[in-house]
């Protein structure tokens, strides 16, 4: 099986505390969906093999119209698809909207929400407010989608415990069926970062980031979630089939500017500027940097992506490597990982809070 990523930059505005490729040009919306249209059709059989998921991230995109959303699910023409998710601002769900992109092919969406408290979603500079993401997971469930997940953010500045024990229950309680939880990161050039450094706002505590994580861990687990990878909880069977596709190594074609692909030993990225993106489409003359993984690469990788999930690595590989499997050992009796029946090392709750370091440790 494969996958298929399309990638739509557009935002209507930009999140304080983002650094993924996006852009606020939404008059470039058609020329863009016309360009996309035509690298689907020259790259959607590049992997070779059944395409099983489609994911259409940003950005932002339920900026694009259904119509638009209609054309991409039409060209990529994938009747063996089992997962087709979509990612969603609050403040575009309607139920109009809801109605157009299920009748397009969405059969699972992706619903940014970061947080159910208003001056939060200020602070971070969401568009949306607290009552449109109660009302965009109910109208979603009006609409008959029965695959939601939800995002939430923590360890914001001036994010209290009991802020987030709220977030955290008014999730559980809108039953949807997936949780994505993310702590804050301070990524350089945005505008959350620069607010630090100018003595703004302060970052919370490490001690207080890992009591949040362990709150979400206990009470998604009690709600019935697996925990499945490091940021992610699912009621079983809901785990993203997409997403677990970057986890496990199978292969994938990502489309659109900015766009990463990984199939095989190799991985490709297209341009993340949109002029030259749509240039180079229409040109016939799109280039896309691209690396073949070593060995070590990816082994690397296998440690780095298989520590973050459930699954974890298995013990043998590093057994391969001189001195891994006695740092294995080192983390085991210390408590930071664990060994299953079948063989394979996971992170334990105190682990994953240093899950970066272990990482860091195990690879070469």
């Amino acid at each position: 099986m494969s996958g298929i990523y399309i990638h739509i930059p557009f935002c209507k505005k930009r999140c304080a505390y983002c650094d993924f490729f996006s852009t606020t040009l939404l008059n470039q919306r058609e020329e863009y969906v016309k360009a996309l249209l035509k690298e689907i059709v020259n790259r959607k059989d590049e992997a070779n093999e059944p395409i099983r998921t489609i994911y259409i991230g940003g950005g932002t995109p339920s900026t694009l119209e259904p119509y638009d959303i209609s054309r991409i699910m039409a060209t990529i023409d994938a009747p063996e698809t089992e997962e087709i998710t979509m990612e969603m601002n609050p403040g575009d769900v309607t139920p109009a909207y809801l109605k157009g992109i299920k009748e397009a092919g969405i059969n699972r969406l992706s619903i940014g929400i970061q947080s159910f408290q208003d001056p939060l979603l200020t602070l971070i500079g969401r568009r949306h407010n607290a009552e449109q993401a109660l009302t965009a997971v109910r109208n979603a469930k009006k609409a008959g989608f029965d695959n939601i997940s939800i995002d939430l953010m923590y360890a914001l500045p001036t994010q209290t415990m009991s802020q987030w024990e709220a977030d955290i229950e008014t999730a559980v309680n809108l039953e949807v069926q997936h949780i994505s939880s993310y702590g804050l990161i301070y990524e350089e050039g945005t505008a959350l970062t620069q607010r630090v450094r100018n003595g703004e706002l302060e970052m919370i505590d490490e001690d207080s980031e890992n009591a949040m994580y362990d709150r979400l861990c206990e009470r998604l687990k009690k709600a019935g979630f697996v925990h499945y990878e490091v940021s992610n909880f699912a009621l079983p069977g809901y785990e993203s089939k997409h997403n677990s596709c970057y986890w496990n190594g199978t292969s994938y074609v990502g489309v659109g500017a900015g766009a990463h692909s990984y199939i095989g030993v190799v991985r490709s990225w297209n341009p993340n500027d949109l002029n030259t993106y749509i240039r180079n489409i229409n040109n016939g003359t799109l280039v896309r940097e691209s690396e073949t993984l070593t060995d070590k690469d990816r082994y690397n990788e296998q440690i780095m992506l298989g520590l973050r999930t459930i699954h974890g690595i298995d013990e043998a590989i590093t057994r391969q490597i001189r001195g891994k499997y006695e740092t294995i050992l080192d983390f085991t009796q210390a408590n930071l990982l664990t060994r299953t029946a079948q063989g394979r090392i996971v992170a334990t709750q105190k682990g994953l809070h240093i899950l970066n370091r272990i990482i860091e440790e195990l690879m070469i």
